[in-house]
């Protein structure tokens, strides 16, 4: 049976305010920066995701975006939060006239110029919420994987989006599923009678701001901070930058445990729970 119910101690409600205030929490610890993203944590995530992403990269959300996205030869790519350019390389294997990366850590995007030496690669530091000089509205097609989720003002980001394509262009977002994946609020569980495994939300329907710790345990671990929101957050985002979703998909693991006692069940709970959600829009 589900363990007793206990009031979630972690996270805290997040939202507009003063502007006085800065836009992430004062806890101690290398974090996001305003500004800067995820510059304080770009050694570590850097290592984590390499050249090519890591194998829930390989495995689920490159492939996933590329299909998505259905980019043709001589369109004009936006990789929004780019990181250190793990998308942008792919998106070049296509012949597009040209890829542009967006991202707020110098370090990142350092990394990024240094893997992808390309002519029709460029890349650009700049926090997509606050700077949207690179909106230009000449984008065919842009991608924002696995980020939209560590962004506090995802409105700003997606007008900035949407400046950014042109009429009828496209867009594609990739990230932890709000319903399933909610960092301190959900968990997995075991029902020894049903011989199933669960998952257990704690909290959904009010925003939270959520601190991740890059590595548990140790005095000098990073932090990172986490946003969810409920899933009608992101299509009410989208409709009011003048875009509409008109397509999504649930993404499953492609992890499966080792044979065992529980194998069975947690093989069926990897087929029936999702990690992370696509949308699939429009500019209108």
């Amino acid at each position: 049976m589900p363990p007793p119910y206990r009031k979630p101690a972690h996270g805290r409600p997040f939202g507009p305010r003063p502007a006085h205030k800065p836009s992430t929490p004062a806890v101690g610890g290398p974090r996001q920066t305003p500004g800067k993203g995820w510059d304080p944590v770009a050694g570590w995530y850097d290592k984590l995701v390499g050249d090519e992403g890591s194998d829930y990269h390989q495995q689920v959300i490159l492939p996933a975006a590329l299909r998505l996205l259905s980019i043709q030869p001589g369109e004009r790519v936006l990789d929004l939060c780019c990181g250190q350019g793990v998308f942008t390389r792919q998106l070049l294997d296509l012949r597009v006239s040209e890829v542009v990366g967006v991202d707020a850590s110098p370090k990142l995007i350092e990394a990024a110029r240094e893997r992808t030496r390309h002519p029709q690669a460029r890349f650009l530091i700049a926090d997509v919420c606050a700077n949207n000089t690179w909106a230009d509205g000449r984008f065919d097609a842009a991608a924002c994987l696995m980020a939209v989720h560590d962004v506090e003002a995802i409105d700003k980001m997606f007008l900035h989006l949407g400046q950014a394509l042109k009429p009828g262009g496209r867009a594609v977002l990739i990230f932890m599923h709000p319903c399933f994946r909610i960092p301190r609020q959900s968990h997995w569980g075991w029902d020894e009678d049903k011989k199933i495994q669960y998952r257990r939300l704690d909290r959904y329907g009010v925003p939270l701001a959520i601190p991740v710790t890059t590595h548990p345990g140790k005095p000098d671990s990073g932090q990172t901070w986490f946003y969810h929101r409920p899933l009608t957050a992101y299509v009410n985002a989208l409709g009011a930058a003048g875009m509409a979703v008109t397509h999504s998909e649930e993404l499953f693991s492609h992890r499966r445990s080792q044979a065992g006692s529980r194998s069975r069940g947690e093989h069926r709970a990897a087929e029936e729970f999702p990690v992370f959600l696509a949308l699939q829009a429009i500019k209108l």
